[in-house]
């Protein structure tokens, strides 16, 4: 058991599983015919490598702060002891958005993808929001996944991390139907053409890639329980962010072999559809399965990062400090893990569209975490040079600021100016009103102290 009160429970495999199943959601099964039309085939390729060398650089920093301050909490503890009090609260409540945009977004997504299984099971309307028709029948199979779901993180996060192990076995199989079956039966003049639009085209996926790979940063948040010598956490999130990377490059080349651009605008699931074509029904509906294992595999890991963050900041007196307390038995913070599951329960009533914009709101505040906490590697690196480090980054400086720098240029890509940018004014009201919250909350607990500076310090 840590100092804290955690207990180190979760082994190598399940460290891996976690991370690479937060990273792998829905999108490789939604979106990758959109990726292929919009690049190109090897376009969207390129893309997601290119992409993956930056968040590579992001992951190598977290690695060597993970190792040497393995504490819950990640991006809080790190830019706590690098930049202050205040830019710790910022950083951590720009990941708090991407989290709990995620949590509530697979609330949504889950019962959209059962109509793929039982088509017109949705019953009951209830009414209407931002265009979307919301029925009662689909309404509870969110609620039901969102009770189960915060029932198995509060009853310990080896329960949690087993599912994830477990879940993850199902993506894999999916995905082994995709390449296989390219391998085999697929078309390579399928792939044409292999790039749309040039470079405009390559950017325009390339800004997606490190939301689409939000997810490692989990580690880092769990770290304290996680049952391994300090360095091979770092070189674990590393390697997990490899093999996301390389999934996601498989499933675009996998899809752009079995479907020719016609094919793919026509399928309302590029993904499943190429099964089809490759597997047959069978192919088509395992596919289903592993896209609903990446649902329930980032919902998992997400509540665990979203609640481990939670009680980092009641820890430090920026929260209400019930959220800080870890149930007497299952030592899990479960009152965040409750107030988490509340909000999954709320979202299946909001319909689709509006947790789309709360996604993409979330994403722009995972970018400016990743600032922060490169940022934070490169202060540290400078000011306390003798921090003992088991897991030391080679080339500190350089990966530092390019990590830096890559997430100020993708940060940018959310503005106004960029054709990626942020949806006036749904999206900018989400983002501006998580800030007036958070500026609230760090008001009202001016006066509190901090409680855990000794472990951060």
């Amino acid at each position: 058991m840590s100092q804290s009160g955690f207990i180190r429970v979760i082994r190598r495999k399940e460290v891996l599983t976690l991370s690479f199943g937060a990273m792998i959601g829905w999108s490789w099964m939604a979106l990758s015919g959109g990726w292929i039309d919009e690049a190109g085939s090897l376009g969207a390729v390129l893309a997601f490598g290119l992409g993956g060398i930056a968040v590579v650089f992001v992951g190598l920093t977290y690695g060597e702060l993970a190792s040497a301050m393995p504490l819950a909490g990640g991006e809080h503890v790190y830019s706590y002891r690098a930049l202050g009090r205040h830019f710790s609260f910022v950083c951590t409540w720009a990941i708090l958005l991407a989290y709990v945009s995620v949590v509530t977004f697979e609330a949504v997504a889950l019962p959209t993808v059962v109509e793929y299984l039982f088509p017109g099971y949705s019953r009951g309307y209830l009414w209407t929001v931002a265009g979307w028709d919301v029925q009662f029948t689909w309404v509870l199979v969110g609620i039901v996944a969102a009770v189960t779901m915060t029932a198995i993180n509060v009853l310990g996060i080896r329960l949690a991390a087993r599912l994830q192990m477990l879940v993850t076995l199902l993506i894999l199989l999916a995905a082994g139907v995709i390449v296989s079956g390219a391998a085999v039966a697929g078309d390579s003049s399928n792939m044409q053409p292999l790039f749309t639009a040039g470079s405009k085209g390559v950017v325009g996926v390339l800004v997606i890639v490190p939301v689409m790979l939000v997810g490692f940063d989990v580690i880092p948040q769990s770290a304290e329980e996680i049952d391994l010598p300090y360095a091979q956490i770092g070189k674990l999130l590393v390697v997990s962010i490899l093999f996301a990377v390389a999934f996601y490059m498989a499933i675009i080349w996998g899809v752009s072999m079995a479907l020719d651009a016609t094919a793919r605008g026509d399928a309302s699931i590029p993904t499943a559809e190429a099964a089809l074509s490759l597997a047959g029904p069978w192919g088509r509906t395992i596919l289903i399965l592993g896209g609903i294992g990446g649902i329930l595999t980032s919902w998992n890991a997400f509540i665990i990062g979203a609640s481990r963050a939670m009680y980092a900041l009641a820890e430090a007196g920026q929260l209400p400090a019930w959220l800080g307390g870890l149930h007497p038995r299952f030592r899990t913070p479960h009152r965040a893990i409750l107030l988490i599951g509340a909000f999954c329960c709320v979202s299946p009533l909001f319909g689709r569209q509006t947790m789309v914009w709360l996604v993409d709101a979330g994403s722009f505040g995972t970018i400016i975490a990743y600032a922060f906490v490169a940022l934070s590697f490169l202060v540290l690196r400078k000011r306390e040079p003798l921090m003992q480090r088991p897991y030391l980054v080679p080339y500190g400086r350089f990966v530092g600021v390019a990590a830096f720098a890559m997430s100020v240029g993708i940060a940018l890509m959310f503005l106004p100016f960029s054709p990626a940018a942020l949806i006036w004014p749904y999206e900018w009201v989400i983002v501006g009103g998580w800030c007036a919250l958070g500026g609230l909350l760090m008001w009202l607990a001016r006066g509190r102290q901090h409680e855990g500076a000794a472990d951060i310090e």
